[in-house]
């Protein structure tokens, strides 16, 4: 499994890369895998508000309907579209062209609550025992 190291994460498999106080999030390779071929997924609108650890929207595939968890709170500042028509490029792209929000945190010491790539990766590693 890929984890860029870059990227925090949580144990919801979200992950979020900051740059400035500007968080981008999207799912993790792992849970991309779990789901198998993503189908459908629904963010919410430009200007909401999302909470730390609370459900922001929702992934759809070929199994399973799965909720989003935000790992920061703040304010959508932008949704990425080409996953209303495409949405299989979460599973293509986790961590590139399968982002999914792009949100002004609220509060930068949240970050401090989420796992590192090497703390995440020896989480999933305890889900697959």
């Amino acid at each position: 499994m890929n984890h860029p190291e870059e990227l925090k994460y949580t144990k919801e498999h979200t992950w979020v890369k900051v740059d400035g106080n500007l968080a981008t999030i999207g799912i993790t390779d792992y849970a991309q895998s779990e789901l198998g071929e993503i189908v459908f997924v629904e963010l919410p609108e430009i200007e909401t508000e999302i909470e730390h650890l609370i459900e922001f929207g929702v992934v759809e595939s070929v199994k399973t309907v799965s909720d989003l968890y935000a790992p920061v709170s703040g304010v959508v500042v932008e949704t990425n579209e080409d996953l209303l028509d495409s949405p299989e490029i979460v599973n293509d792209a986790p961590y590139d062209d399968g982002w999914m929000l792009k949100v002004e945190m609220n509060d930068p010491k949240e970050l401090s609550a989420l796992m590192s790539a090497e703390e995440y990766q020896d989480f999933v590693e305890g889900l697959q025992h």
